[in-house]
């Protein structure tokens, strides 16, 4: 999603911006050293992190004067000039207090902004950053100077040329050329190399050690353990010496916010503003389902007793997680003797019925099946939605060893050899509409 850029006027320079959501509150993010409006949308991950943001929120996003589409500078800004840069995108956005969100390098300006004006500022949400970048004597969570002086060598001969320290800030995405090219890309458009090395020199002597006491709004800290980029110990710190500031410490080595287990970022982000936790919202995507229910099960339990039932179950279990695995299906769930799997293709869903119908009458057990596709919810490890529902429903018409399938994934196998039957329209419980469903009686392989 393309959003209208704004421009803000802070002294002689604009700094773009962006809006999304309606609030209250509104929130106010502050990224690092590398960002671009624009760029930052053709991120999937990204983007659906900033639209949850502003699900709960007035979303206000700006480009760090110097980045992306605000005005260059050089030679770095200072804090004060950060600052009024927050200030001036505020006024412009007619935002009279907010909350600040600030990470990595932006974390310092909103510390700073909301020691100095809390009438502006409502809460303080601080992701993987620091008050410091540099060790002191009484500082040792910093980088040595040595490892500094690396960095900005890194920055001179590599800038432009691939992206610079992905495997410390997104392990996980590392080897993704998508991401791998995303990510350069971002680095490219969002400054030069001159004014980052410029910043990330600037942002080595950057010490607000001093303000944190000072902070009196409401303070929210996220960090993870891992951090490669700004080490679990600076936001152990900054917990300590902002008063009554609630600290969350995650695992996982992300440093990015929006890679991950993000979830849980945005849900303590949630609550922490709104006071009341966000539910997760779900991914959509079009799945195949295939459900699986052994016929008279409850008799058969009768028959053979509990200790040869739980046997026969066993292997009626290892012979459809053996036909899954086949056919790259995704066990979702196990209910009792029944299944509910996942596919990518209709077809592998249909070959893989046919399999776990023969494999299992060998065992003296008879099948109904079900399958269907259509979009689901993903949820974590499960899915939720009307296809979910669909599926079920086509297998409870199915007759023993039979496998159903909606008219939908008839339509979609169209040319894959398989013969169908027709069973006739049905009203599904639960589902609007009639529905046609057909029988597989083979797949042609001639």
């Amino acid at each position: 999603m393309s959003l209208p850029i704004r421009y803000a006027r802070s002294g002689d320079l604009f700094i773009a911006y962006t809006t999304e959501g309606s609030g209250p509150p509104n929130l106010v993010v502050t990224p690092g050293n590398f960002f671009h409006l624009e760029m930052a949308r053709e991120w999937p991950p990204l983007a659906r992190f900033m639209e949850r943001l502003a699900s709960f929120s007035r979303l206000i996003v700006l480009d760090r004067r110097g980045t992306g589409l605000s005005d260059a500078m050089y030679p770095a800004t200072t804090l004060d000039d950060a600052m009024d840069d927050i200030r001036a995108v505020m006024d412009d956005a007619g935002a009279e207090q907010a909350v600040l969100m600030g990470g990595a390098e932006g974390g310092p300006t909103c510390m700073l902004f909301a020691a100095t004006f809390p009438q502006r500022v409502s809460a303080l949400v601080l992701y993987g950053t620091f008050p410091r970048r540099l060790q002191a004597p009484d500082y040792p969570a910093g980088y040595p100077p040595e490892q500094q002086d690396w960095i900005l060598r890194v920055f001179e001969e590599r800038w432009g040329r691939g992206p610079v320290a992905i495997r410390t800030v997104a392990p996980s995405r590392a080897d993704e050329p998508a991401f791998r090219s995303w990510y350069a890309r971002v680095q490219r458009y969002s400054t030069s190399p001159g004014s980052a090395i410029a910043w990330y020199r600037l942002s080595g002597e950057i010490d607000v050690r001093s303000v944190l006491p000072s902070i009196r709004v409401p303070t929210l800290v996220i960090h993870r353990t891992g951090d490669l980029i700004v080490p679990v110990e600076h936001g152990r710190y900054l917990a300590a010496q902002i008063p009554g500031a609630k600290y969350v410490e995650l695992p996982g080595s992300e440093h990015f916010w929006f890679e991950g287990d993000s979830d849980t970022i945005l849900a303590e982000v949630g609550e922490f503003i709104t006071g009341v936790r966000p539910t997760p919202v779900s991914d959509r995507v079009l799945l195949t389902v295939l459900f699986t229910d052994i016929i008279d099960s409850t008799r058969r339990a009768a028959e053979l007793g509990d200790r040869r039932w739980r046997d026969l179950l066993e292997q009626h279990h290892r012979a459809v997680r053996s036909a899954l695995e086949r056919f790259r299906g995704r066990e979702i769930d196990t209910a009792g003797d029944g299944f509910l799997a996942t596919f990518d293709g209709p077809a592998r869903a249909i070959r893989c019925a046919l399999a776990i119908t023969t494999s299992v009458r060998d065992l003296g057990v008879e099948l109904r099946v079900g399958v269907h596709t259509g979009e689901c919810e993903v949820i974590g490890a499960s899915i939720a939605g009307l296809t979910v529902h669909i599926g079920a429903r086509v297998a409870a018409l199915a007759g023993p060893s039979e496998v159903l399938v909606s008219s939908t994934v008839k339509d979609l196998v169209v040319g894959s050899g398989f013969l169908f039957k027709e069973r006739g329209r049905h009203e599904l419980k639960g589902v609007p509409g009639e529905w046609q469903v057909f029988a597989v009686i083979e797949e042609n392989r001639s």
